[in-house]
């Protein structure tokens, strides 16, 4: 099969790495909102209902047999295995959402909750031994139960501690090496955190219990292996023509124990692969198999798919509708069309103010949030290009050079932008001072309190006027800044920003605004600024590390200092969230004192429903935004008295 190596920007999407925000839901963008081609990345889910019987969904009893719901996404379901290079998308993982439970989820305070219903993850007082027990009574809807296995393939797949050998492109993208790949061992879907876990993990005789050490303690260690799973044994018989489910097991088992390249490579292909779906389902029913409260029970082409409740689901996070359909269309207006014509009861298109305008519009039952999505909008200064910002531009002074980049900073005009084209969105919307914590996580107030990014609130032209004067360098000075200028709110910004900066008189910004901005932020030759966003795929401590960290997967800029790389060293092998606040917010004080960049906003989102059919739509931040909660969920009173 031919396949494209997706660049840096996408392979970053481990369960604890930003991913670069292009076409997605609940954005302004064209290609620069949420990222549908990588995002979530992480166990997520919603709020526990436990605690309250009463709570709706809380059991299987809580389903109405009649009622049905359809929402609106903007990107088709296409493939089962939500961890592969081409899989890892939104479109897929909201689906798989509603089919499969793992260990943990986010609930609607972004906080990681265990779901002790599927099973436990702990780890040991060393700090580097983390055991997974699957809980009794949890199985995949052919009646195997979800053993350990599973998350030793997922292991076996994401580590690339087994990998034989690895993709080789072109200048396009394009892989080259495609028969040595067939040939070897070569899972795609590779994740440098869950990397940490090694050598291979051991597994208990009854394959309920798996049990990995960490190379060294690792902050967000909880966050890999957490949810995500694919039934190994389909993997396995599927792979290796082998009937038995529990034959299949042992050879897959063994295999991994001893490194069998004869056995995992056909295993490797077909985990790539297995389970990419051409817009039906497959006649094989075991490529679409659930542990969850959904059955995928029909795909019509990239229209529609279809859920039913799952009977034999007897966990508390159960469906609520007895029929979930999830219609697609990438135009946000169709959507809005088709829920005016109680086509789709739920939609989240991208937010822009016509959208809006015409959500208010539509009166009752119609009802919409405005919130905040997981993409957050940010200027980066390239420090590497002989440009305005490169100490190299004055004989390697970096004083100078970081006291031009301050300057330039301090002439942003952070709330007029949120005040102009964010709040007319979403009233509620703040200036977001945060390098790495999405506004409302549990560390971000800390964070904030610690960085001095407040500072930039205002612009400050007597101090930009003062920094330069001490740089004794000649104004007005020329940037060129890239943004996408296929995106209204982009182009916006920009105009803003050279408006801001023309009236200072201590700046000149030059259009280097492309489409083909994604492609280029490697290349720094082309620009000195950059206007893009970066999508939150968890809370997790180390979730940003690679933008900052010398020579970092996200870091364009050259940007490099020993105590930020000491400190995310050491963030990266605290394992206690209250001591991992503390040395985020240092970090990120010496990212401000560096004058790296300048977060600006959250995205606004935009999502609307029919109260008459559904209540209880409550998005967050995170993937899987609308999908999260469906298991608290509520029939309207139409839906209910029909």
């Amino acid at each position: 099969m031919k396949i494209r190596r997706f660049t840096g920007l996408v392979a970053a999407s481990a369960a604890t790495a930003l991913v670069l925000a292009a076409c997605g839901g609940s954005s302004d963008d064209d290609n620069g909102g949420d990222d549908d081609d990588t995002s979530q990345t992480d166990g997520a889910g919603g709020d526990s209902p436990d605690d309250d019987p009463d709570a709706p969904g809380g059991d299987a009893e809580g389903l109405n047999e009649s009622t049905q719901i359809s929402l609106g996404w903007n990107q088709h379901f296409y493939e089962y295995n939500g961890n592969t290079e081409t899989g890892n998308a939104a479109s897929n993982n909201n689906i798989l959402h509603l089919m499969n439970n793992g260990f943990a989820y986010f609930n609607e305070e972004l906080e990681f909750v265990p779901n002790e219903e599927f099973g436990t993850m702990e780890l040991a007082d060393d700090g580097v031994t983390a055991t997974y027990t699957i809980a009794d009574g949890v199985t995949w809807s052919d009646g195997t139960p979800v053993s350990a296995v599973d998350v030793l393939l997922q292991w076996a797949a994401t580590s690339g501690h087994l990998n034989t050998v690895e993709a080789e492109t072109d200048e396009e993208g394009e892989v080259t090496n495609q028969d040595e790949l067939d040939a070897g061992v070569y899972f795609n879907g590779t994740s440098p955190t869950v990397a940490y876990f090694q050598p291979t993990p051991e597994i208990s005789d009854d394959y309920t219990t798996l049990t990995a050490t960490l190379s060294e303690p690792f902050a967000d260690w909880q966050f890999q292996l957490a949810s995500g799973f694919v039934p190994a044994h389909v993997v396995a018989m599927r792979a290796l023509d082998i009937d038995d489910p529990q034959e299949a097991l042992d050879t897959l088992v063994e295999a991994i124990q001893t490194n069998d390249t004869e056995v995992l490579s056909p295993v490797s292909q077909f985990w790539n692969e297995g389970f990419q779906f051409d817009g039906a389902l497959p006649d094989d029913e075991l490529l679409y198999l659930s542990n969850g409260a959904y059955l995928l029970t029909e795909i019509s082409g990239e229209e529609y798919v279809v859920l039913t409740a799952n009977p034999d689901y007897t966990g508390s996070q159960a469906a609520t509708f007895e029929t979930v359909t999830v219609r697609f269309n990438g135009d946000p207006n169709a959507l809005v069309d088709a829920m005016e014509n109680q086509e789709i009861a739920v939609v989240s298109p991208q937010a822009t103010s016509d959208l809006l305008t015409r959500v208010e519009g539509l009166g009752e039952p119609y009802s919409f949030t405005q919130e905040d999505t997981a993409t957050y909008e940010h200027i980066d200064l390239a420090q590497n290009n002989e440009g305005p910002f490169d100490p190299a531009t004055y004989g390697g002074d970096a004083e100078t050079a970081r006291n031009v980049r301050e300057a330039f900073l301090r002439v942003i005009p952070r709330q007029e932008i949120l005040d102009q084209l964010v709040i007319p969105l979403n009233p509620e919307a703040e200036i977001r001072n945060s390098q790495t914590q999405v506004p409302g996580s549990p560390s971000y107030d800390e964070i904030v309190e610690a960085n001095g990014m407040t500072s930039y609130d205002e612009p400050d032209v007597e101090a930009a006027t003062a920094l330069l004067e001490e740089a004794g360098v000649e104004t007005p000075i020329e940037v060129r800044f890239m943004y996408d200028t296929a995106n209204s709110r982009r182009s916006n910004t920009y105009q803003l920003l050279a408006s801001a900066y023309e009236e200072s008189g201590l700046f000149t910004l030059v259009d280097a605004g492309s489409t083909d901005w994604g492609s280029l932020l490697a290349d720094t030759t082309v620009y000195d600024a950059a206007l893009f966003g970066w999508q939150s795929t968890s809370t997790g401590a180390t979730n940003s590390q690679a933008s900052f960290y010398t020579e970092g997967i996200n870091n364009f800029y050259g940007y490099s200092n020993p105590e930020v790389d000491a400190l995310w060293d050491e963030i990266a092998t605290t394992v206690e969230p209250e001591d991992q606040a503390p040395l985020l917010g240092e970090m990120e004080a010496h990212l401000v004192n560096d004058a790296f960049g300048l977060v600006l906003y959250q995205h606004p989102g935009l999502t609307a429903w029919n109260s008459d059919v559904v209540e209880e739509i409550t998005p967050i931040t995170m993937a899987p935004t609308i999908f999260w909660n469906y298991y608290e969920w509520t029939p309207g009173g139409a839906a209910t008295a029909s």
